[in-house]
């Protein structure tokens, strides 16, 4: 590896000012995931029980619920290895073998660094212990089948980590890191096909069925469906007080994303506004959210 790439491998694996990494740094990277708001329901969240699974997840193809992520043995990761955490979020697989279904992130987790990761497990082994398990998913056979997930995985999904950019500058390659790694902003702003593929031609320029049967907007420079005549402190704005241009505010999914942009370094949401203005404009017309 050539001293340009190590350098930006560094930036890439450094959310934020890293400091002496392990816990510390893995609260940063829970925060930049987007863990809480997928992993709490809002009862639990309003009670501090942080983590503990059962938020519901509504898709298109049924509800299904959040796992248990605190360290408790038997409803949680308490009995889980680091290599079991890395291997889930790399190859969205749990310790016993079975493939987990692609609402799990994991199409875009796998490209998290390593370093991470390892930070991310030694914060989650401070979280207390919630002795809870989650509700049964509330979806068809096709898509309740971990084998059917198998082969959906075959089709859709590579394990990978982030592929470094070199002809790119080291707060570009950052700005990718954490919109299509740690952010995992294509989960919810890429359309999806019939049986949840990523349309990959419309990357981020939103679509009409995201999560709860909201729409997701566009998200490229598009001037006239997107982001396009947006300014940077309109987009900064965004990603720490959830207001848009035209004074209205984010809807409920978005403000729980904005509750954690908001926590990023002012850094950080730089590097983000930069790769966004970096996308092909494509434009993608979409219904106004519901929220």
């Amino acid at each position: 590896m050539s001293a340009l790439a190590a350098g930006l491998a560094l930036v890439i694996s450094t959310a934020g000012a890293r400091a002496s990494g392990g816990v510390e740094q893995g609260a940063y990277i829970l925060t930049a995931a987007g863990c809480v708001g997928c992993h709490t329901t809002p009862s639990d969240k309003k009670a501090g029980v942080l983590l503990a699974g059962g938020r519901a997840l509504k898709t298109p193809f049924g509800v299904y619920y959040s796992p248990n992520i605190t360290p408790d043995p038997e409803h949680g990761l308490g009995a889980w290895s680091e290599a079991d955490f890395l291997t889930a979020l790399r190859h969205g697989t749990s310790p016993r073998g079975e493939h987990y279904f692609p609402v799990f992130p994991y199409v875009s987790y796998t490209r998290i660094s390593e370093r991470d990761m390892r930070d991310l497990w030694a914060y989650l082994q401070t979280v207390p212990a919630v002795a809870r398990s989650e509700p049964p998913h509330e979806v068809s056979l096709i898509f309740g089948s971990r084998f059917l997930a198998g082969l959906w995985k075959l089709i859709y999904f590579k394990p990978e980590t982030l592929a470094i950019d070199p002809g790119k500058s080291p707060e570009w390659n950052r700005g990718a890191y954490l919109v299509e790694a740690l952010g995992h902003c294509g989960e919810c702003h890429t359309p999806r096909g019939m049986l949840g593929g990523f349309q990959t031609s419309k990357h981020l320029a939103g679509t009409n069925t995201g999560p709860d049967g909201d729409s997701a907007p566009n998200i490229t420079p598009d001037s006239d469906t997107g982001i396009g005549r947006w300014s940077d402190d309109d987009l900064d704005t965004l990603f720490t007080l959830g207001m848009i241009p035209d004074g209205d505010f984010v809807g409920d999914g978005m403000g729980e994303v904005v509750e954690n942009t908001a926590k990023l370094t002012p850094e950080d949401r730089r590097a983000m506004i930069v790769y966004l203005r970096s996308l092909p404009a494509i434009q993608n017309h979409i219904g106004k959210p519901k929220n």
